[in-house]
């Protein structure tokens, strides 16, 4: 097995919004923000290759937005989801199977791009089976008013056109691409419905990505919460349950948000689980 690091492109969210209840004097040290309020945030995809199967984990953004919408989230840097295909010698149409860990645009905008014509939408991975689970999906194609604006239907619907399109059956277990491969997921539903973790065993380690369940290492305080999180006071617990597995079992964690901490291990101390060491992806692969 093979993991590589794919950059789909980083973007930049206000501050506030990514820590919630807490001041900015407390977060700004550890994420610190332009005369914007905004910080930023990384879409640091990953992408397994394990004997036939080539699978992706979330696909950033995309690029079939408005100029307008784009200016929302103040692109940086030159990352593409392609180009970081082309540097490990790939192509989006080698991907088996793409994985998402939800379907908010940020995660899942990558897997779905316009017809040559632009007067629709086809998959970006046309070999590829698209990943999620039913309870999900359910929530993200009948979306509360609160989340409307993340779940975008030229983002989501095209996969189940395509009938590329396919649920997990194990809402409460572990899943597996192959025999030789061991893919757990942990299932959270502060930030939103279903949210999937996934765990990957990589030589002797445990790798896990984990998307918005801890978006950045400035995140690992149980109360530092992000105002999108639809359930925050069940995001605590979730937290908590994890990074006390994550300390104890020393889980290296793949951070897809934080755009300078890409991989870290924490530790217990007195004031709660904190990072205890920080690692460029190439150290740990």
């Amino acid at each position: 097995m093979k993991i590589y690091p794919i950059e789909a492109g980083n973007f930049k969210l206000d501050g506030g919004a990514m820590f919630g209840v807490v001041p900015k004097t407390i977060w700004n040290k550890t994420n610190p923000a332009d005369e914007n309020n905004l910080i930023d945030i990384a879409a640091r995809c990953m992408l397994i290759e394990n004997g036939n199967r080539l699978i992706l984990i979330d696909t950033g953004m995309g690029n079939k937005q408005s100029e307008k919408f784009f200016g929302y989230y103040s692109l940086w840097g030159n990352d593409t989801l392609d180009k970081s295909l082309a540097k490990y010698g790939f192509h989006r149409d080698d991907i088996t199977d793409v994985f998402m860990t939800h379907l908010h645009f940020d995660h899942c905008g990558g897997s779905v791009n316009w017809n040559k014509d632009k007067t629709g939408y086809e998959v970006a991975f046309k070999n590829a089976k698209f990943w999620t689970n039913e309870n999900h999906w359910e929530w993200a194609t009948k979306p509360n008013n609160r989340e409307k604006a993340s779940f975008l239907s030229e983002n989501i619907l095209p996969m189940q056109e395509s009938g590329q399109l396919n649920f997990i059956k194990r809402p409460n277990g572990d899943f597996n691409f192959s025999e030789e491969m061991n893919f757990g997921i942990f299932y959270v539903d502060g930030h939103t419905e279903k949210m999937m973790i996934p765990h990957i065993q990589y030589q002797d380690k445990t790798i896990v990505f984990c998307a918005d369940l801890i978006p950045t290492a400035g995140h690992l305080p149980l109360p530092y919460v992000m105002g999108y999180d639809t359930r925050p006071l069940l995001t605590m617990p979730e937290k908590s349950k994890f990074l006390t597995a994550a300390a104890e079992n020393n889980y290296f964690l793949w951070l897809e948000h934080d755009a300078h901490n890409p991989i870290i291990t924490v530790e217990m101390t007195e004031k709660g689980v904190r990072m205890k060491e920080q690692f460029e992806i190439q150290e740990i692969l």
